[in-house]
């Protein structure tokens, strides 16, 4: 396994660090490996394993960085799970390893709290023939946090895997998702909304691999951008020669609410069979100005009917999930941090 201190610094001509380089998530000096604690995890609604740290893809620095610094892996076996994973993280620095193994159908949320100046999540994951996941991340940490996200999960024959991702804390986020779909007739449904404020960085690469036929794969990223906010959704969607018949499509959608927000958007497709469905789309805009007219006229004052199509749009993130555990959750999070955020 290759040592961090061994490795290369990725320079921002690579794409996954372009937007937001390595030295700006490191929780120090780059050229160090400081103290990295194991964050608190909690749950009411079933059990929690450990194991020795599962060793992550070493692919790239952030998960070379991880395989250092993690001091265990939390595991969950996925029959028939229902419930919350609450994730405390608070001091300078903490990291902590999920990793889900699925046999039969599991609908979980996991919520990021704390005040951490630096986090680490990896979430792992194999979603085995015929099972089902469903799985939110709820990301509520302190304004000035920094967080680094790494997710590797693969999809087995017949896998049906939704996962969903409401980020509204921390200032600068790094997230790295990957998927693998593995098996033949497998599924994979991902939806991530952004609320962008103050100064929130909130960075996006999302990998999906399709390497057998019949897969299907869906995309939506919405960013509804304030401030002085900057989001980013990158996508790589792969799909083999040998993954005949595979449909897949990606879309970002982004909401510019102050001249001083920025947003990226770039999708992008590598596509070897001939026999599939694939597409990819991008849209940036400013917020309607005939639908806020038409609420003000209705009585709201200017924040609040802002604030009410900002919740619509990204709200309209999770209409396409099925699990209605999973949905009722990152929707009613998403209203109370809109409501906290119009108040205050």
């Amino acid at each position: 396994m290759t040592s961090y201190l061994d490795a290369n610094v990725p320079s921002r001509s690579e794409h996954l660090w372009r937007y937001t380089p390595w030295s700006r998530v490191h929780p120090g000096a780059v050229d160090t490996v400081p103290q990295v604690d194991a964050a608190s995890i909690k749950t009411e609604d079933f059990e929690l394993g450990t194991s020795a740290v599962k060793p992550l893809p070493t692919s790239d620095i952030a998960r070379i960085f991880l395989n250092e610094v993690l001091q265990e892996t939390t595991t969950i076996d996925c029959d028939d799970k229902y419930g919350h994973i609450h994730i405390h993280a608070g001091g300078h620095a903490v990291a902590t390893h999920l990793h889900f193994t699925c046999n039969t159908a599991s609908n979980i949320v996991i919520h990021l709290h704390g005040e951490p100046d630096w986090f680490g999540l990896a979430l792992t994951g194999d979603i085995n023939a015929n099972a089902q996941l469903s799985l939110g991340v709820i990301n509520e940490l302190s304004t000035d946090s920094v967080m680094v996200r790494v997710d590797d999960w693969s999809l087995h024959r017949d896998a049906r895997f939704e996962l969903a991702t409401l980020s509204m804390g921390g200032h600068r986020n790094k997230s790295d998702i990957r998927s693998t779909l593995k098996g033949s007739n497998s599924s994979l449904k991902q939806f991530i909304a952004v609320h962008g404020h103050g100064t929130r960085h909130d960075d996006h690469h999302i990998e999906i691999h399709h390497q057998q036929p019949h897969t299907n794969s869906h995309l939506l990223l919405n960013a509804a951008c304030d401030d002085r906010s900057h989001s980013i959704g990158t996508g790589a969607l792969t799909i083999d020669d040998v993954a005949q018949h595979t449909d897949a499509g990606q879309i970002f959608r982004n909401l510019l609410l102050s001249p001083s927000s920025r947003a990226e958007a770039i999708p992008e497709l590598e596509v070897l069979a001939n026999e599939v469905a694939a597409a990819h789309g991008a849209a940036s805009a400013p917020i309607n100005k005939e639908q806020l007219h038409y609420l003000m006229s209705r009585g709201l004052s200017k924040e609040e009917a802002t604030s009410m199509i900002v919740e619509g749009f990204l709200v309209d993130s999770f209409t396409g999930l099925d699990s209605e555990h999973v949905r009722e959750a990152m929707q009613t999070r998403l209203t109370v941090h809109l409501e906290c955020q119009l108040i205050g």
